[in-house]
């Protein structure tokens, strides 16, 4: 927690880390800016500070036109926090407002209605709605800069329920009409999109080392469904995906940063190719999660490097983020396909399913052609089709049933602590499993894999013990960022290829 002493300098000193942490009104302009704002510092005395930008708007603030304060990372806290608020937030981000309503936002969170808006109004100023409608008008900003959509269609493919509502929010929001927030586009630089593509920037905070997560992404990457290539800029490399979205399919492309590119940047360029523009929104949630862009480095880096085995490498390599997942249901296969093979086999499993239950795009996307299965197709799988051990094939087919059932649910919004006791219920789903769910598909910042022989060597190249107590009793002094020191041992090791140790319920 900080005051507003210390947000008070964080503004003073234009500080970018604390950009998408809290937001400044300023009482004699009437606008709302973010800590990092180029503008004349205020007078204390006028200053206010909010939680979220939806709070701001509630009492009356509208967005300053200079820094963009809608456009920051979203707050690191709704990584790692695991209370109503935190998974609240993480549910409305992905759109389950726009979609589901008020009513089964709350049904999602085992709250009544009056009980999530007490909570959330208490702690951010800002009830369900109105987080949901100021996201909402982040996205019509985009549409109406980055597109030459017809208004009407930006309006609903930002999830506003009318045409006025769309018109009287931009207004309240940004102090413009919709066609005179068109008109102030900024021209930039960024990678050409084709016809119906969007061209956007995904914002981060401190140091990025995107080369971390391309290698990463790039060993796994399956066939028909991810594929890295070269970027449009000497030296960068982009990632592509196909993604299975509430109203439709899309293709995203995240390229990294450039030889020349500092990692303090502060974006990755970004285009989506979307069957359905209301699913703009849920696409770049889900890309934020996986490249962790809303993560806190510094705080990360800060700890870690404080340890002396680690402090070479955070030096070295500033910015080391934990990969999540665009869909915790595909990464649950995938992990569980992982058990005891190698991550090349793995993939290569995980393409030949793709191929055999995966839907097809309409039109293949450069190597793209294919939408990962979901859980309910590989439940009714043909057994004869899972190239792999008996009891590994009944534990596929046991995890598929309960995600397509709704008996086990992973999603933002779940409790972590009850998936994983779910989770461990299956047969053939094991610690290593869990925690490397917990990892990357529900996005624990304090997850470690001390059964993971990667883990293991990388203690031993660090020059600590490498059984799996002592790596346990090391890791303690990392919480509660665990999950980056994983990442970081699994570099120390040589290879950032998780493999868990021989276990019974893994193997039986």
């Amino acid at each position: 927690m900080i005051d507003d002493e210390t947000r008070y300098r964080a503004v003073h000193s234009r500080d970018a880390r604390f950009d998408g942490v809290f937001f400044t009104a300023v009482r004699t302009t009437g606008i709302y800016c973010r800590p990092s704002c180029p503008a004349v510092t205020p007078k204390r005395v006028n200053c206010t500070f909010y939680p979220t930008a939806a709070a701001a708007q509630g009492a009356g603030f509208r967005a300053c036109r200079r820094c963009r304060p809608d456009s920051v990372p979203g707050s690191p806290e709704w990584n790692h926090r695991a209370d109503l608020v935190g998974r609240a937030m993480r549910l409305i981000g992905d759109g389950i407002v726009d979609r589901e309503g008020v009513a089964g936002l709350a049904d999602r969170l085992g709250y009544s209605s009056r009980q999530l808006q007490r909570q959330l109004t208490a702690e951010l100023g800002a009830g369900p709605l109105a987080l949901a409608r100021a996201q909402r008008a982040q996205t019509a900003r985009l549409l109406l800069q980055t597109t030459e959509l017809p208004v009407t269609e930006v309006a609903f493919a930002a999830g506003f329920a009318s045409v006025r509502q769309f018109n009287d929010t931009v207004r309240e929001v940004y102090d413009r009409t919709p066609s005179g927030l068109r008109g102030e586009r900024v021209p930039r630089a960024a990678a050409p999109a084709a016809a119906g593509t969007l061209s956007l920037r995904l914002a981060y905070r401190g140091a990025l080392d995107s080369e971390h997560l391309i290698d990463f992404l790039a060993l796994r990457a399956v066939p028909g469904v991810e594929e890295v290539v070269p970027g449009n800029r000497p030296g960068v490399r982009t990632y592509r995906r196909t993604l299975a979205l509430p109203y439709g399919h899309g293709v995203a492309e995240v390229d990294g940063l450039g030889p020349g590119d500092e990692p303090q940047r502060g974006w990755l360029d970004c285009r989506l190719t979307l069957a359905d523009l209301r699913d703009l929104t849920t696409a770049v949630h889900r890309l934020r999660a996986l490249f962790d862009l809303d993560a806190d480095p510094d705080a990360v880096d800060a700890r870690l490097g404080a340890h002396p085995a680690l402090a070479a490498q955070v030096a070295a390599r500033p910015g080391l983020r934990s990969p999540g997942h665009v869909d915790p249901h595909e990464l649950a296969v995938r992990a569980v396909l992982g058990q005891q093979i190698t991550v090349t086999a793995a993939r290569t499993l995980a393409g030949r399913l793709a191929a055999k239950y995966g839907a097809a795009l309409p039109a293949p996307s450069g190597g793209l052609r294919l939408l990962f299965p979901s859980s309910a197709a590989l439940a009714a799988a043909d057994p004869e089709d899972l190239a792999m051990p008996g009891a590994r094939r009944r534990a596929l087919l046991g995890l598929c049933a309960a995600l397509a059932e709704g008996a086990v649910r992973l999603d933002g919004g779940v409790d972590r602590e009850a998936a994983a006791a779910d989770l461990l219920a299956l047969p053939g789903i094991g610690p290593w499993t869990v925690g490397y769910l917990r990892m990357r598909g529900l996005g624990d910042p304090d997850v470690f894999l001390p059964s993971d022989i990667g883990v293991r060597d990388g203690l031993r190249r660090l020059g600590l013990p490498g059984d799996a107590k002592s790596a346990a009793e090391a890791a303690n002094g990392w919480a509660p960022w665990r999950s980056y020191a994983v990442h970081r041992l699994w570099t120390a090791a040589g290879t950032p290829v998780p493999t868990p140790a021989p276990a019974p319920e893994e193997t039986a």
